[in-house]
């Protein structure tokens, strides 16, 4: 006989529920339980970790557990050219020792570094999604030494997967008029999906002609700029001047993305702005904590122009990672433009630093000549 479906599943959904369930656990200091066919491991946020819950950890671990760090962070660490996930053996689970190796300025490798596995890479990606720091606590386990205790447990084809499926399912949920200081024709349209459980939101400004080139910027989110004005990057310039410019010609389209930190989180971007205070570079503080140059993803993005309508962009942006994004998920870029902020004496380094270490496109003499004084 078919076996009857439960009252309350969601079909196609249970992956994702299940990733949302775990992200709640790893974000709440919980361990989750990750699958890979008949392996099971326990994984544990590297920064949220405490004392009593590690010890109990240690008594599965049977001596198996492992550290994974991301390979930015195994550079910093010392491995040299070290591109990919790496393992570190934690024979016992020493928390000053992880603390050390998952955060300390002038800590170094202290063991030889294992090749990562297929969990090992789905625990490093959860932490990601969680917008913790990329370094994870996996103790391998055996069904019965779990069985019977209240544990999120999660396949990782769902993690893996988990990104495109949030794109596949991307819908608007709101939308309504939001006159703003000089651009008072602008509807904001609110859609969920994309990036875990954060909603996104389109400005629309003006009445873009859809049939043509629209104007459109990506924004990544930045509570600093945004919000408060912060001199130490030109987000907030770049959000205020491209909504200005927008309604003072023919419309267009802003995408506000919840990407804060470069796709960091804001718990992590605040850790970099501590570092780059003491003189680090932005790209290398970020390394430091584990992250790449970039982490941010952008199918999303194209999935909300699209579903505007929007099938060709003038990009209105400097970086180049944006301009392949829009193109690789098949709209056309007719046209770009650059954004430019205003240079001061604590975002110069960090603007150079995005021309030459990420390429955007940032003519450092126009921006000193816009900001040099008038006569």
């Amino acid at each position: 006989m078919p076996q009857s479906r439960k009252l309350f599943d969601r079909p196609g959904e249970t992956d994702l529920v299940a990733v949302d369930r775990a992200l709640a656990e790893f974000r709440a200091a919980r361990p989750v339980l990750l699958r890979h066919g008949a392996e099971l491991a326990l994984a544990l946020s590297a920064e949220l970790a405490e004392a009593d819950l590690t010890g109990r950890l240690d008594s599965l671990s049977a001596g198996n557990t492992r550290l994974v760090l991301s390979s930015a962070r195994l550079r910093r660490l010392g491995a040299k050219g070290r591109a990919e996930t790496g393992i570190l053996a934690m024979p016992t689970i020493d928390l000053a020792r992880v603390e050390t190796l998952a955060l300390k300025l002038d800590a170094r490798v202290d063991a030889p570094v294992g090749p990562a596995g297929a969990l090992d890479n789905a625990a490093l990606e959860l932490a990601r999604l969680a917008l913790v720091l990329p370094a994870v606590i996996l103790v391998p386990v055996q069904a019965a030494q779990v069985a019977g205790e209240p544990l999120i447990e999660v396949s990782i084809d769902a993690i893996n997967g988990y990104r495109a499926a949030q794109v596949a399912r991307l819908a608007i949920v709101g939308r309504a008029p939001v006159p703003l200081e000089g651009a008072p024709e602008t509807e904001f349209v609110v859609f969920r999906g994309g990036e875990g459980l954060r909603d996104q939101v389109a400005i629309i400004v003006g009445k873009p002609d859809l049939s043509t080139a629209v104007p459109v910027r990506l924004h990544s989110a930045c509570l600093t700029g945004d919000l408060f004005g912060s001199l130490k990057c030109d987000c907030g310039d770049q959000l205020r001047e491209t909504v200005q410019w927008m309604a003072e010609n023919e419309g267009g389209i802003l995408l506000y993305l919840d990407q804060e930190g470069r796709g960091n989180g804001i718990s992590n971007k605040m850790r970099a702005y501590k570092l780059q205070s003491q003189g680090w570079d932005t790209y290398d503080a970020d390394e430091v904590l584990g992250f790449d140059l970039d982490q941010r993803h952008f199918d999303f993005a194209a999935a909300m122009l699209k579903q505007l309508g929007v099938s060709s962009v003038t990009a209105l942006t400097n970086n180049p990672l944006k301009i392949g994004a829009i193109k690789a998920a098949g709209l056309e870029v007719a046209a770009t433009q650059r954004v430019l902020g205003r240079p001061n004496v604590h975002n110069v380094r960090y603007l150079a630093s995005k021309r030459d270490r990420a390429g955007h496109f940032i003519d450092m003499d126009a921006l000193m000549a816009r900001a040099a004084p008038k006569d």
